[in-house]
């Protein structure tokens, strides 16, 4: 028996093209011989459909379209994902397309409340296994989260599923797709049952979703591994009850993996809101340079703009690196120099400031300039923006609100500055297109003269393994400086976070590539009297 999954990069809410997409899959597998086609979850509207499924006008939509799509998918078993809207609660559903009709409906058992997810929210959750025929062979259905706990599968086997279905939409992160397998192993031991579980691909906002479908057989054996971050339909199949061995694609490094993160979540961005163009400021350091890597990997050279933005303190080897880039990417560039504007700030505010001595007004003015030419650029040409700051910056407040924080997209927001290194040389490594120089010199804002990053930061190796001991695993400061890090510099680091909150509340969104970034998923206050860091020296003896 011939089965297929189809690993498909969908929009949410564009429900006729998303089931164009699902029906062109759907005639391709039944040419193939399949007989019934897995989709991802809620494939007729895409994921996460957030607050959109608390309308009923948007979930009967939804429903419509799903069943045009039976009518048009008859020939073949189709397994396509969708809000059901029952007597005034939502259920996240799959609905069974056989013979031209909705044959069954599946409601999701477990839904995630945790990390970026709250399904609690807007979904009631399902409590009824759902088996279904097709072929001879009774399969079952689990929706993704179903999987991560106990109970929805071995419901569906008790019930008599003899394969298990698994529509999904698993975020991607660096190290999700071991726990993936893992949970899948847990429930495939469970249940006694092969496992078929299809994800999506793709960006939405600031998440983005690899695809890296896999089958497993009933010894928790991974029979089929399909690519990560590639679109298309995969052929799986049973012979009886035993899944037939299959494409087992590599697994991509880390750096590959997260460059490719990068990408998706750039072109899917700016593709599904239908800008243009991007353009960005290029200031021939490491962070607008990987940006720009990424934008014209995403969206071809044809389609970004780079502008550098020179003061009296840019150094002459910045413009050099940064017109060298440009060129090796063939990007359109241009050079506005800001300081006859930085000048006339500086005289209308002369009276007010009166002989105060330069400090972080006068750096952040600069910045300010940077962000208001940008914006204006955007809003001439309409060019998408987008920022270049990292997540050590993002962090602990190392950026300036409206001005290098200006945009619509934080390309690097959730990327830790050291890893911004590796990325770097990553990319070069495929072809060089980022200025050594740019890798090896000592980071710098170029804001004041001769400054650098560690005049006011500790070394990004130091600083970003405190930020991930504390924002990403909530480690406590005692516990972070046990680790070997020096008590001081981490009061001072997490001081530095906890104090940032309203920066990046009003920061761009940008792409998720680890476990917890500043994002849907860490939801701390603004206003909040608790200083975790306050006992970290006495604690730590």
């Amino acid at each position: 028996m011939k089965l297929a999954l189809a690993q498909l990069n969908l929009t949410v809410g564009d429900l006729k093209a998303n089931a164009a997409k699902i029906l062109a899959a759907a005639g391709e597998a039944q040419a193939a011989g399949a007989a019934l086609l897995l989709t991802p979850e809620m494939s007729i509207c895409g994921y996460a459909p957030e607050d959109l499924v608390l309308r009923a006008d948007f979930c009967a939509a939804c429903e419509a379209e799903v069943k045009r799509l039976a009518a048009a998918a008859a020939d073949i078993t189709l397994i396509v994902g969708f809000p059901h809207r029952v007597d005034g609660d939502c259920y996240n559903a799959a609905a069974v397309l056989q013979g031209g009709r909705i044959a069954a409906v599946y409601h999701k058992q477990k839904l995630p409340n945790h990390s970026v997810f709250d399904e609690m929210r807007t979904f009631r959750a399902g409590e009824e296994a759902c088996v279904f025929d097709c072929g001879g062979v009774r399969f079952g259905l689990n929706i993704c989260g179903d999987i991560w706990e106990p109970g929805a599968a071995e419901l569906a086997a008790a019930a008599g599923a003899q394969v298990l279905l698994v529509p999904n939409a698993s975020p991607f992160h660096v190290s999700k797709r071991a726990g993936r397998r893992q949970v899948a192993r847990q429930r495939v031991a469970a249940a006694g049952i092969p496992l078929l579980y299809c994800n999506l691909l793709g960006g939405q906002d600031e998440l983005v979703f690899d695809g890296a479908s896999f089958v497993m057989d009933a010894k928790g054996r991974v029979t089929h591994q399909f690519p990560a971050w590639e679109e298309g339909l995969f052929p799986v199949e049973l012979d009886g009850l035993a899944v037939v061995p299959g494409l087992q694609a590599a697994e991509p490094v880390l750096e590959a993996d997260a460059y490719q993160a990068l990408v998706t979540g750039v072109r899917d961005y700016v593709e599904k809101n239908r800008f243009p163009s991007v353009v960005l400021g290029l200031s021939g350091g490491i962070d607008s340079a990987l940006t720009l890597a990424v934008a014209v990997d995403a969206l071809g050279a044809s389609r970004v703009h780079a502008v550098m933005m020179p003061s009296e303190f840019t150094a002459s080897i910045s413009l050099e690196d940064a017109l060298e880039m440009a060129d090796l990417l063939g990007v359109k560039y241009r050079e506005i120099a800001i300081k006859p504007i930085y000048d006339a700030y500086i005289e209308q505010l002369a009276s007010e400031f009166d002989q105060l001595p330069f400090d972080t007004t006068e750096e952040n003015i600069q910045a300010r300039i940077r962000g208001n030419l940008l914006m204006a650029l955007s809003n001439k040409f309409n060019h998408l923006v987008l920022t270049t700051g990292n997540k050590s910056e993002m962090a602990v407040g190392y950026a300036t609100l409206y001005g290098d924080m200006a945009g619509g997209f934080a390309v690097l927001k959730d990327v830790p500055k050291t890893l911004v290194y590796r990325l770097s040389d990553y990319r070069n490594g495929l072809s060089r297109v980022i200025p050594q120089r740019i890798i090896e010199r000592p980071p710098s804002a170029e804001l004041r003269p001769n400054q650098t990053d560690q005049d006011s930061l500790p070394p990004y190796d130091i600083l970003d393994a405190i930020i991930e001991a504390y924002a990403e695993r909530d480690l406590s400061a005692a516990e972070i400086a046990a680790l070997g890090y020096e008590p001081a510099t981490v009061k001072r680091v997490i001081r530095l976070i906890d104090l940032a909150e309203y920066k990046r509340r009003q920061s761009a969104p940008g792409i998720r590539i680890t476990p917890r970034s500043f994002g849907k998923d860490r939801r701390y206050p603004i206003t909040s009297g608790y200083r975790p860091e306050e006992n970290v020296q006495e604690t730590a003896k």
